[in-house]
């Protein structure tokens, strides 16, 4: 394994010096936004797009620091009932499959989106609860009408272009667990498979251990984000793990996003390191920071050394002793 950064924490930085930052750090890998939520400050895609001279020198401005890029990241939400919002995540998706192809990137990391109750919504809806039986009529429209059928072409895209899709399990949308991404997995093909997030596993109660387990047999990791969560004792008894109010409010919150180590231990960490190598994970561990109690420099290198002392980075060989 090796360690990478989501980069849009260094949004602010010129191309050269984030590479010249994630390269002095030892990192191996960056993971660029080309637009959506994360943007597109360092993988401008419209200028890339089947420019071979362009793309010839933003690779070697990348390889030349001894990295390379762990995937393509347009997280947005293509199914939403506004057609204008869900055709612009729609048309980055498909323009950063293109992208990935070209430059010979192995996924693209996105959201499954959430759609809204009906064709005529304004927003997306989430059902969280099988009752009042309106909810399971609402989850079985979503999934018939708008997220098979969606994921479905999507899934034979990506497979034509040879790139693989990491959807994030994260809650607000349709897939943002280990079954449900399984679910869609089983009807939309093999090249979906999860960025596997554990700070949004964690949160929902889930242990991002099993995730690994039950993910892994399916070899359905196909990206994996390191990122921590803090889970509030006196506060998720008030607001419960869906705690609705703005995460700038950290005193109050059931649960806030942490760097790495400040959520759950090492040992923890190290669990999770093992499990990805025994389910047969070896590629990138994508850092992302959105640790509210530390600036972008300090929770990106306390990310850096705590996941150093777990990592296990060496090539596996036989076992001498058996």
């Amino acid at each position: 394994m090796h360690l990478g950064v989501f980069t849009v924490l260094f949004s602010q930085k010129s191309w050269e010096d984030m590479l010249d930052l994630v390269a002095n750090h030892g990192l191996k890998a960056v993971e660029l936004g080309t637009g959506g939520y994360p943007g597109n400050s360092h993988c401008p895609l419209d200028e890339l797009l089947d420019s071979r001279t362009k793309q010839q020198q933003f690779l070697a401005a990348i390889h030349s620091r001894g990295l390379r890029i762990s995937a393509l990241s347009c997280h947005g939400n293509p199914l939403h009932p506004q057609k204008a919002i869900a055709q612009e995540a729609d048309q980055l998706l498909h323009k950063t499959l293109q992208l990935a192809e070209q430059l010979e990137v192995p996924v693209v990391n996105t959201f499954s989106g959430c759609p809204g109750d009906s064709d005529h919504a304004l927003y997306p809806n989430w059902p969280v609860t099988p009752w009042p039986h309106d909810f399971q009529e609402l989850l079985d429209w979503q999934w018939k009408e708008k997220v098979y059928p969606y994921w479905t072409q999507i899934g034979q895209v990506a497979q034509s272009r040879h790139v693989k899709i990491g959807l994030e399990l994260h809650g607000g949308f349709s897939v943002h667990t280990p079954g449900t991404l399984l679910k869609l997995r089983e009807r939309a093909g093999e090249a979906i498979g999860a960025n596997l997030d554990p700070s949004h596993l964690w949160w929902q109660g889930i242990d991002p251990v099993q995730a690994i387990r039950i993910l892994g047999r399916a070899d359905a990791i196909h990206h994996f984000h390191a990122k921590d969560t803090a889970i509030d004792p006196i506060n998720l008894p008030m607001h419960g793990v869906t705690d609705m109010q703005p995460y700038t409010k950290m005193v109050d919150r059931a649960w806030q996003f942490r760097t790495i180590g400040y959520g759950h231990d090492l040992k923890t960490w190290a669990d999770i390191m093992s499990t990805l190598r025994l389910v047969g994970y070896d590629d990138v561990v994508s850092i992302e920071h959105e640790d509210g109690l530390m600036s972008i420099e300090e929770g990106f290198r306390r990310a850096v050394q705590n996941l150093q002392q777990v990592l296990i980075s060496e090539p596996l060989h036989e076992m001498w002793w058996a």
